[in-house]
This record gives C-alpha cells, structure tokens and sequence, in this order.
C-alpha cells in the first residue's frame, strides 16, 4: 500500500506541476483550454491519491465527495466548501463548455485551486 500511495504522490506532483506551470504561462484562450484540461486530469489524480491516503489511514471511500469529506474531517483539508467547489468546476468543464463558464474556472484554478492543490500535497507527504 505503501508504494501504491508514493507512486500516486509522484504523479500527482508531475500533473501539478504540469498545471502550475499552465497557468503562470497561459496568454490566450486555447492556454487557458489546456489548463483547464490539465485541471480536469490533477483534479482526478488528486481525488484518488486522497482515496489511497485514506485507505493507508484505514478510512474507505468510492467518490471524490466521499473523499474530500474524509480528507477534511482528519484535518487533511481545510476548507471542504472551496474543495467541493473544486469538484463542481471539474464536472463543469467535463460536461458543460461555454466561454464565461471557462474564463471563470480558470480565474478560480488560478486564484485558489493551484494553491489548495499544493498546500493538500504537502500535508499529505508529511502525514504519512
């Protein structure tokens, strides 16, 4: 379990990275696109990697909701609304497109979610 966990932190690093590094570069639309697509792909590492974290800490759970429910309730997360926020915009950008839509999911990843990504895998590393 111990390895399933290290190599989930490990590709989840790369697909942040990959995504911060989107969103400090991104000048025109189709930027914005791909980070938006780069937030849909880290958003999904990031909820299984919090599902693989719990189930080392014992804690079992099916859903991204499910997990970022566990995950703020040890104190893993800190605000569970501005999480579960994130979840709403991932399934938007997965079913929904339209333009306003997009420009203010990008503001939202860039103005909060790269930051709560990073602060949540730092606090995994050293919690486990």
């Amino acid at each position: 379990m111990k390895e399933t966990l290290d190599y989930s932190i490990q590709q989840l690093e790369k697909a942040f990275l990959k995504l911060k590094n989107g969103v400090a570069s991104a000048q025109d639309d189709l930027d914005k696109d791909g980070v938006i697509q780069r937030f849909e792909f880290t958003f999904e590492l990031f909820w299984k990697t919090l599902k693989i974290f719990l189930a080392f800490k014992g804690i079992e759970t099916r859903t991204p909701r499910d997990s970022l429910k566990e995950a703020f309730r040890i104190n893993l997360i800190e605000d569970e609304k501005l999480f579960l926020n994130m979840l709403e915009d991932r399934n938007k950008t997965s079913h929904i497109y339209d333009e306003i839509t997009a420009d203010d999911i990008f503001v939202r990843i860039k103005n909060e979610y790269v930051q709560l990504i990073e602060k949540t895998i730092q606090k995994t590393k050293t919690k486990y």
